[in-house]
């Protein structure tokens, strides 16, 4: 997965032909921790079908508030450039496969 960060997230999210499930994250937020594997393997699930990436919090704060992102992990859905959708809190891989779905991505 890719760590975006304000200068590169233009062009990895915005820009980008794929949807972008985007993993706002920080390394000392323990649900992040445990959020982290179960993205990894959805990202090598969807490859091809929806690009997945993460943004450190503490490094790109900009985002975060410009996204309004309060609480960590943050999965926000980018399509075309715009955020369609955002979940807050763990989600098990079950819940987040349909998130995404929901989202009308399927693997």
């Amino acid at each position: 997965m890719t760590e975006v960060n304000g200068k590169t997230f233009e062009q990895e999210v915005l820009q980008s032909d794929l949807p972008v499930l985007v993993d706002f994250y920080a390394d000392w937020c323990g649900p992040c921790r445990m959020m982290a594997p179960v993205v990894r393997q959805l990202a090598e699930e969807y490859a091809g079908k929806v690009k997945m990436v993460k943004v450190n919090v503490d490094q790109a704060q900009e985002l975060a508030v410009s996204y309004g992102v309060s609480s960590i992990p943050t999965l926000a859905y980018f399509q075309g450039g715009q955020m369609r959708g955002a979940s807050v809190g763990f989600l098990a891989r079950e819940d987040l496969e349909r998130k995404l779905a929901q989202w009308g991505q399927e693997p």
